[in-house]
């Protein structure tokens, strides 16, 4: 029979111990932030969170429970386009016109070159398109950029409330 367990911390990939977790979940980018929630885990147990401010979970990230087990977060593959342009200043001003339709975006770099990496729209492949870059679909694990107000706006150090 399911059971119900508590997160009461996390663990970041590069700090995590090596044992084996208790379980596992499968997240896609949107579902890894989280504050309060319940997640139902690979096995049917359910761990419920509940933290003082929202986080980001990545790739590798563990859940500590109240009893010391560990859940691992895997970073779910999702359908995203690759967009790469002729060179730095072509691939930021790209960048610029993605963050001008508020898209989520992760800026990466491989064996080819810089990439930016966001969620398929065809709107977007076709304006991209047409300001020269290469686009590609392809499916992968997607991890986008915090945007400048994913915290909270009521914290007194925020720039909009500093005077």
């Amino acid at each position: 029979m399911p059971e119900t367990f508590r997160a009461v911390s996390i663990s970041r990939s590069g700090d995590s111990p090596e044992e084996i977790p208790f379980d596992l979940v499968v997240l896609a980018h949107d579902e890894r932030r989280i504050r309060r929630r319940s997640i139902t885990l690979q096995h049917g147990d359910t761990v419920l969170v509940d933290f003082p401010q929202p986080i980001t979970l990545n790739d590798r990230d563990r859940l500590v429970l109240a009893d010391g087990r560990h859940v691992e977060i895997i970073a779910a593959e999702e359908h995203l386009l690759e967009i790469r342009g002729r060179d730095a200043t072509h691939i930021a001003e790209l960048g610029w016109h993605i963050g001008n339709r508020h898209a989520k975006a992760q800026l990466d770099a491989d064996a080819e070159g810089q990439r930016i990496l966001i969620l398929r729209d065809h709107v977007l492949a076709t304006m991209l398109r047409g300001l020269g870059a290469k686009v590609t679909e392809i499916s992968e694990p997607f991890s986008p950029l915090e945007g400048a107000y994913s915290h909270s706006h009521g914290e007194p150090q925020h720039a909009l409330l500093a005077r």
